[in-house]
């Protein structure tokens, strides 16, 4: 399963938690609400999501290539996205870091892993793989758009997340996560 259509899908997930934070949700009671703005478009439907004894499968048979061959960075990786699908944040970050290990320096690689950081609210370390991510690769759109959504949403630093924002709209004004980069924008220049 390609990685960055579920880091995407996984990332429209968090999109829809930070619009519904932005249109009216308080936060822990920090943020006072605000008039509801209209609802983003859904996102497009992607592939269908395995199903938990599926993923316990595919985890099993990664273990077993990963048990005959330790070194396998490709299977740490799909161990970790197996990880990532079923929602094991934890273990996903340590099979993500052990494929970055063997083969350091992939951008979709430190995203999964940022965005399985933020979900055990690691921010910090979040910010790393993206900021890493898209150091690596200058044009890797995904990892800014994170970037954005923990500054934004986690860490309260608007001014850092429209930085990341507009990053991508300067790098490829055309691309899908730039529209939704305006749009996180205007809603956060929306708040009082």
């Amino acid at each position: 399963m390609n990685r960055n259509l579920l880091s995407g899908l996984a990332i429209g997930v968090f999109a829809g938690f930070l619009a519904g934070y932005f249109v009216g949700a308080s936060h822990g009671g920090d943020a006072p609400a605000v008039a509801a703005a209209p609802a983003p478009a859904p996102a497009p439907p992607g592939p269908p999501r395995p199903n938990p004894l599926e993923l316990q499968d595919r985890i099993t048979a990664a273990k077993q290539v990963l048990a005959a061959d330790p070194n396998n960075a490709q299977a740490w990786i799909t161990l970790g996205n197996d990880y990532f699908d079923s929602q094991q944040a934890q273990n996903a970050v340590d099979a993500y870091a052990r494929a970055l290990v063997l083969a350091p320096g992939n951008p979709d690689v430190l995203t999964d892993q940022g965005v399985m950081y933020r979900q055990l609210q690691d921010y910090a370390k979040a910010v790393a793989d993206f900021k890493l991510a898209n150091r690596l690769d200058p044009k890797h759109l995904q990892s800014l758009f994170n970037l954005g959504i923990v500054y934004a949403a986690d860490l309260k630093q608007p001014a850092e997340a429209v930085k990341a924002w507009n990053r991508i709209i300067a790098t490829d004004p055309a691309n899908p996560l730039a529209e939704q980069a305006r749009t996180a924008i205007a809603r956060l220049q929306q708040q009082p």
